[in-house]
């Protein structure tokens, strides 16, 4: 108990909380720019936005959206800030880089032929960075230091896994785009081969021997299993490895369990809700199919036993599974039911969500996989660097 009190924290700038900062700023110029193609000027100054009166339609959506996506941003810039900056001078400084920071990403919307700069974007922006730095200011030497949290977050979690921590922490929001099998993310290899044409896809195919039949790689797959147990697989597969993913950077007095239940139940929780306000049917569960709840509990009990596992083996399960999981998906054709499920997806709506949507379920899973090559480098170059010192003595 003694590594719960206070004086035993290191009084120290997060890392964490400057990730995390990092990556929401990225994220927020990415579903700001998207699509990135179409530039044109159509001879207006990137600021004269800012001249114009308020726009005379609008909806509470959009001005609701506006203000909840700068909110985090305010939060975390604070958080960044600390113990440099603190209370009403991080406010401010977070206010300001949250106005800054939407005031060029509408200036920079000038140039793109899907989107509309707005001066009550920047407002709603601006005031959604200020909520955020001002619920967070008085709770930062609390979160950050002295508080029950942060001691909870040093006793559960290793100090090193900030950036395993955000990607676990990213994998419910990357499940909720639609998928041809639930979290069947990573198929922007399947994407890209897709937009090739034939004759493309044909000089392609000649490269690799005849023996090894590619272009029958797909029927073949099909055939093996009906769709349902292919979505069981899938499903339990990306499931187990993103729960054992996320378990990592926990230590063994951390209650592993629960923490991975909780990561499932909120992962659920987030996709159910994306599918009733994206689907023009309202529906919360229509990719609860059979082979999904199926793979849902099979997926749950894997990453609940894989936790009697040492770390290592608990991550080269992992990432074996993600790998065979990411085989399966860019293989396999596209189910039937997908192209009703997407159908019902309305893609008009928040355009550029839906794009950071799609960016996240297409790159999660490789996202973790570099993670986990890199961690093996480093693995591998420290063993060596200590078998050296051995043999030098």
């Amino acid at each position: 108990m003694s590594s719960l009190k206070p004086e035993a924290l290191p009084h120290e700038a997060s890392t964490l909380s400057r990730q995390a900062f990092a990556l929401y700023t990225a994220l927020i110029v990415y579903a700001s720019w998207y699509p990135f193609s179409g530039w044109r000027s159509l001879g207006l100054a990137p600021f004269d936005y800012l001249g114009d009166p308020f726009p005379k339609y609008w909806t509470v959506f959009d001005v609701v959206t506006n203000v909840l996506g700068y909110m985090p941003f305010g939060a975390l810039a604070v958080l960044a800030a600390w113990p440099r900056c603190r209370g009403l001078l991080a406010v401010a400084l977070a206010t300001l880089g949250g106005t800054l920071l939407s005031g060029v990403m509408e200036a920079v919307q000038t140039y793109l032929p899907t989107r509309v700069a707005s001066n009550l974007d920047l407002a709603t922006n601006a005031l959604g960075a200020l909520l955020g730095a001002a619920i967070a200011a008085p709770a930062t030497g609390a979160l950050l230091e002295r508080g029950f949290l942060r001691r909870l977050r040093f006793r559960w979690f290793e100090r090193d896994a900030g950036a395993l921590m955000v990607l676990a922490a990213l994998w419910p929001f990357a499940t909720m785009f639609p998928v041809p099998r639930l979290f069947g993310m990573g198929d922007w290899p399947r994407a890209l081969w897709e937009r090739f044409d034939a004759s493309m896809q044909g000089a392609m195919l000649a490269w690799a021997p005849d023996a090894w039949h590619l272009s029958a790689w797909p029927d073949a797959l099909v055939a093996r299993l009906p769709e349902s147990d292919w979505e069981t697989l899938i499903t339990a597969l990306n499931l187990f490895g993103a729960a054992a993913f996320a378990s990592l950077p926990m230590r063994t007095r951390a209650p592993r369990a629960r923490l991975i239940v909780l990561l499932i139940v909120i992962t659920l929780v987030v996709k159910a809700g994306a599918t009733f306000l994206q689907s023009q049917s309202g529906l919360l569960f229509d990719w609860a199919t059979p082979g999904a709840l199926a793979g849902l509990g099979w997926g749950t009990l894997a990453a609940l036993l894989a936790l009697y596992l040492p770390r290592t083996a608990r991550s080269a399960a992992a990432t074996a599974a993600l790998a065979v999981s990411l085989v399966l998906v860019n293989l396999l054709p596209v189910s039937p039911y997908f192209d009703v499920l997407l159908a019902d997806w309305r893609q008009g709506r928040y355009l550029h969500f839906n794009g950071l949507a799609r960016w996240l379920a297409w790159t999660w899973p490789w996202a973790v996989l570099g993670w986990s090559a890199f961690s093996l480098e480093r693995a591998w170059l420290a063993r060596r660097a200590r078998s050296r010192a051995r043999s030098s003595r």
